[in-house]
């Protein structure tokens, strides 16, 4: 009989990681580090039978004063992600950045690659490709016959970004990966190459599925409507948000942080204008770094910079977590940088991952706070320092119960948080910094109006587009935010394959920076900051309806 949130947190975990094989790989255990999931209706439902068993379990155990925030988060994960199957929405996952089809290299990309017997495992994942896409599209085909279908959109980028993992002489995805194995380990006879071969044949298989038979069933429609974002924004956010308040102060904080970048556009070239200044600095030679390892090597040096600089002083970074790696990501993904958490051991640290998309010329303005953001003080100092706890923290507090809202806040307080701190001094780094703030602020509009199709207020901006489109979404993010049309283009095409998870940058920024406030109120002169700072990370993991609420109580001892 479980009898705390604790055991039962536990319980969930261990059962979890027999139904997904990926999450062990992400957390840095389990029995099978060769499996991948069963995405047939068999495999989903037994994911879904677990959330309802362990659901009920939660909502009838007394908890303790210190497990109580626990009790309110699991219930709400498990409920958010039993709401959205029993949707169907299982039955239509496809999209650009998140569907199985990057799952599984996602997983490919964290195991270890140090051994021979590293490569055998790698290898024999390699061969489970074909079973587990055959998998995903069972379901795929269910919610064809249900008539739950993702957008044409969403199908032709899947089927692109598939056909980039796979086809030869880009280099594709596995050419990379057969490359890394001959050069870690050469000598060794096992033909990797052939499984590498039989991993992408399964990738072209599912292009063609996607082009041949799902395609001309899929909607032409992109936004999903009302309902089904409220369902994602509970999701991303562990919080739902009023759209048409969340659209109107989206606008409104787009246009001040506009006015700030016009300003410090003036200190660089007085007069020019905010487009002029950016061409500029995407081409000045003092910000352009050449060569992909070169671009690599300096993400590592601010890394590095940023753990040296703020431990000690604005946060107490444990030292198993001090150390993060900065990677250039496999082809084949979307266009954003991301990261990947250290393994709960700690043994494979936190990474950084960039995607050069092909390019060899990096303009530094706007990448600098992109490293704050992900690395230190940003994604890898808030999930790393979960992780660093370990056992104080039950499992959903710490690896399964994470929400964007709460952690792309954080990441998006982060870079803030630089800027206050006197790390943007130079006006085309602060303008960077703007920059991006702005482009996370243009992603509230954006994702809210392409999916509820609401209309665009008259004279807000000059450039705002009269209706909402694809197209006019890229452009009037484009002209706010000064990023390339490749850039652009992704990040739309993600927005409308990922309702509602856009917004959690901003809106989660908010809720932090408005929690921050509070406490500064409450406490007056007693208020500190690293003490602020070491309360909000000891949280662990928390949905944005409970942040305040965890806050309220704690104490300024």
């Amino acid at each position: 009989m479980t009898e705390s949130i604790n055991e039962l947190a536990n319980e969930y975990l261990a059962n979890r990681l027999q139904l997904d094989p990926i999450l062990a790989t992400e957390l840095g255990t389990g029995d099978d580090p060769a499996g991948l999931p069963d995405y047939s209706v068999t495999g989903v439902v037994a994911k879904a039978d677990l959330d309802r068993s362990i659901l009920a379990k939660a909502r009838i155990i007394d908890a303790s004063d210190d497990e109580v925030i626990a009790k309110h988060l699991m219930i709400e994960r498990l409920s958010t992600q039993l709401a959205l199957h029993d949707a169907g929405e299982w039955m239509a996952e496809i999209n650009v950045i998140a569907s199985p089809q990057h799952q599984i290299k996602h997983a490919i990309d964290l195991m270890p690659r140090a051994t021979v017997e590293d490569w055998e495992t790698i290898a024999e994942r390699l061969r489970r490709v074909r079973a587990s896409l055959a998998s995903y599209q069972q379901s795929l085909r269910l919610g064809l016959a249900q008539g739950l279908v993702a957008s044409q959109r969403q199908v032709l980028e899947a089927a692109r970004l598939a056909r980039r993992t796979a086809t030869p002489g880009g280099p594709s995805y596995f050419e990379e990966l057969t490359t890394s194995y001959h050069r870690q380990a050469p000598g060794n006879p096992m033909d990797f190459g052939a499984a590498c071969q039989e991993a992408a044949s399964a990738y072209l298989d599912l292009a063609t599925f996607f082009e041949q038979e799902y395609l001309p069933h899929s909607t032409s429609i992109d936004g999903v409507g009302g309902d089904r974002w409220q369902l994602y924004c509970q999701l991303f956010n562990g919080a739902t948000f009023d759209p048409q308040e969340s659209y109107q102060w989206g606008f409104e904080e787009l246009q001040r942080i506009r006015r700030e970048m016009e300003i410090e556009a003036d200190k660089i070239l007085p007069g020019a204008g905010i487009h002029a200044v950016i061409a500029h600095l995407e081409h000045d030679p003092s910000l352009v770094i050449n060569g992909a390892d070169a671009f690599a090597l300096w993400n590592q040096q601010v890394l590095d910079g940023a753990v040296a600089v703020l431990n000690g002083v604005h946060f107490d970074i444990p030292a198993p977590i001090q150390h993060i790696e900065a990677m250039l990501a496999p082809a084949g993904g979307a266009a954003a940088m991301y990261y990947t958490p250290p393994s709960i051991d700690l043994s494979r640290p936190g990474r950084t991952w960039y995607p050069t998309q092909g390019r060899t010329e990096f303009p530094l303005w706007h990448e600098l706070s992109t490293v704050y953001h992900e690395g230190v003080p940003g994604h890898h100092l808030q999930i790393g320092y979960a992780t660093w706890l370990g056992e104080r923290l039950n499992p959903f507090q710490r690896v399964l119960g994470a929400s964007s809202g709460h952690v792309e806040g954080w990441a998006l307080y982060a870079e803030r948080l630089m800027d206050e701190l006197g790390f943007f001094e130079e006006a085309s780094y602060r303008l960077g910094m703007l920059s991006s703030q702005a482009f996370r602020a243009a992603r509230v509009v954006i994702d809210i109006g392409l999916h509820h199709d609401y209309p665009v207020p008259r004279n807000v901006f000059a450039g705002a587009p009269e209706h909402w489109t694809r197209e006019s979404a890229i452009d009037f993010l484009r002209n706010m935010t000064g990023i390339d049309g490749i850039f652009a283009t992704s990040e739309i095409d993600r927005y409308l394959g990922w309702p509602a998870q856009a917004t959690s940058y901003k809106l989660g920024e908010r809720a932090w920076l408005a929690i921050r406030e509070q406490v500064r109120l409450r406490e007056g002169p007693r208020f500190n900051l690293k003490r602020f700072h070491h309360q909000a990370l000891a949280l662990g993991f928390v949905g944005l309806d409970q942040l305040a609420s965890a806050f309220s109580v704690l104490t300024t001892t």
